[in-house]
């Protein structure tokens, strides 16, 4: 699995979802240990706790993450809070 494969399934999987994934380390060649790293803004966040922010990208992985996903950081924000907290950076 590569990031933009991972991208695909959390846009597809949440409602106006932009995603960007990366892979923080280098995972081997076999990706026995693939680590990614996501930031996904999406207004269906709103209102939701982060926990089920979480739960959502989760969902939307489909199960990757018990198979080809070993790790996923995510940073999760409605498109306000983006504009806010992460958009100048």
């Amino acid at each position: 699995m590569n990031t933009d494969e991972v991208e695909r399934l959390i846009e597809a999987g949440i409602e106006d979802a932009d995603a960007t994934v990366t892979t923080p380390r280098n995972p081997d060649q076999e990706f026995e240990d693939a680590h990614f790293a996501a930031v996904v803004v999406s207004p269906a966040f709103e209102g939701k706790s982060l926990v089920q922010q979480h739960q959502l990208v989760y969902d939307a992985l489909e199960g990757h993450m018990t198979t080809d996903i070993h790790a996923l950081e995510m940073k999760t924000y409605t498109p306000e809070e983006y504009e806010e907290h992460a958009g100048g950076q």
